[in-house]
């Protein structure tokens, strides 16, 4: 085979339509646009997005819509009860842990939540803790260091004057 001997295959390529050529070609006379009007004329048509005078798709749709908070934090959350299915007595539960266990695919705050029952000792490092999952890892003998605590902002003071 020879690149001067390729070939397309039988039927794979049509000739162009030539529109305009005499009513004996089957396309002539108004050339498949129709009679009269905007779209039978050249350069004929309406603008993308038009609907012909009724409000577009574009201009119904609200402009804005909610709020997008840039403060918010996106924590991953994890039940006790989970905790208790993937980690052993005495072990340290922290984001690098969760992540080498495989229950963390990406590098976000954590939260432990107090779903389920938690009856091994186990420790938690560097997460956030809810006030139930709290009173269950101390009640189970377990310890919490370097908790993160969800710091609110307070509203700034206007100064009257």
């Amino acid at each position: 085979m020879k690149l001067h001997e390729l070939k397309p295959a039988e039927g794979a390529r049509k000739s162009k339509i030539r529109r305009g050529r005499g009513n004996a070609s089957g396309k002539g006379t108004f050339s498949g646009r129709g009679c009269k009007g905007q779209n039978a004329r050249s350069g004929g048509g309406v603008r993308l997005g038009f609907e012909g005078g009724q409000t577009p798709l574009l201009r119904r749709i609200p402009k804005l819509k909610g709020f997008k908070n840039p403060n918010r934090v996106d924590f991953v959350p994890f039940n006790l009860d989970a905790i208790e299915a993937n980690f052993s007595d005495a072990e340290m539960v922290s984001i690098e842990t969760l992540a080498d266990k495989g229950m963390l695919k990406k590098n976000a705050p954590v939260k432990i939540l107090g779903n389920g029952e938690l009856t091994k000792k186990v420790n938690f490092d560097g997460v956030y803790v809810s006030a139930s999952a709290k009173s269950k890892i101390e009640k189970a003998g377990g310890k919490i260091e370097n908790e993160l605590k969800n710091e609110k902002k307070e509203p700034s003071k206007k100064k009257d004057k």
